[in-house]
């Protein structure tokens, strides 16, 4: 077998945020973990508890070949890294500071593990390739700032979290008070971001309780990792679409969805909701690309 000395011999030409010039030897990947910063930026530090937003382009490199298996450059938009990265991912960029390009070449054990990813096309004993251009990065607590109203009065009551928690708002549904019939949106924290559009992929922390029992029935905040999805565009429940999109990122939203707008005459019998159920949300929205 014929195996590169280093994975060092991967090498990556171009300038940040632009597609590199990704060369690969036509030899064995070396089986070692290999991050080299081929661009120092001189913004923020990413640290465990931070996401990011940045472009990336990613190989797999088997045996003597190679071939590319994902890129964001041509998409005309950045990705969110968030949630659990690849472990090879992780190690190469926190620690690092926006604005910095970074190679990363990844045996299996710090990529896919030895199931590989079929739908990817990534064999068990295959090595990765990133390199990752990193235009900024964000806090996955929860947003910045204090509440300029916390609903109240006929709407939900929102507690912000301590300052040292991390299990998010909480929310308390006015007693004997009849759920409205119709959508309602406040915004609780005003961010500093731009607008949210239609089509973007949004990072957010969330809690959703159920009007009829005031209990909570999903938290991300309680499970510790950021939601991920496209808005505006049906992948989430209709009031989600239509009260996310126009707010600016770094806002703390409130959501009041009647059912219409939410799970429909259906419900989600597994989280405990009927069809006339009202739902609220408390929505962090964290980052937008």
């Amino acid at each position: 077998m014929d195996t590169v000395l280093s994975n060092s011999a991967v090498t990556a030409a171009g300038s940040f945020g632009t597609a590199p010039d990704v060369t690969i030897p036509a030899q064995w990947a070396a089986p070692s973990l290999y991050v080299k910063t081929l661009i120092q930026g001189d913004g923020a530090t990413m640290t465990a508890a931070d996401g990011m937003i940045g472009n990336y382009v990613a190989y797999d490199w088997s045996g003597k070949t190679h071939k590319l298996i994902g890129w964001s450059y041509t998409a005309g938009k950045p990705s969110l890294f968030t949630g659990t990265l690849l472990p090879g991912l992780a190690k190469a960029l926190i620690g690092q500071k926006a604005g910095s390009r970074i190679l990363v070449v990844m045996p299996p054990a710090d990529g896919f593990g030895s199931a590989g990813n079929s739908k990817a096309g990534v064999g068990a004993a295959d090595t990765l390739v990133f390199v990752v251009d990193m235009e900024s990065v964000f806090s996955t607590a929860g947003v910045p700032g204090t509440q300029v109203s916390d609903g109240g009065g006929w709407l939900p009551t929102v507690t912000a979290p301590a300052a040292s928690s991390s299990s998010g708002p909480v929310v308390t549904i006015p007693a004997g008070a009849t759920a409205p019939t119709a959508f309602q949106v406040k915004t609780l924290i005003k961010g500093t971001g731009p607008a949210v559009t239609k089509g973007e992929n949004l990072a957010v922390q969330y809690t959703g309780v159920n009007w009829r029992t005031g209990k909570v029935f999903d938290s991300s905040w309680a499970r510790n990792a950021p939601f991920t999805a496209v808005i505006g565009e049906g992948q989430v429940i209709k009031g989600w679409d239509l009260g996310l999109v126009g707010q600016t990122v770094g806002s703390r939203v409130l959501l009041v969805i009647p059912p219409a707008d939410g799970y429909g005459k259906t419900g989600a019998s597994s989280a405990g909701i009927k069809g006339t159920d009202t739902l609220v949300f408390v929505v962090d929205i964290l980052a937008a690309a």
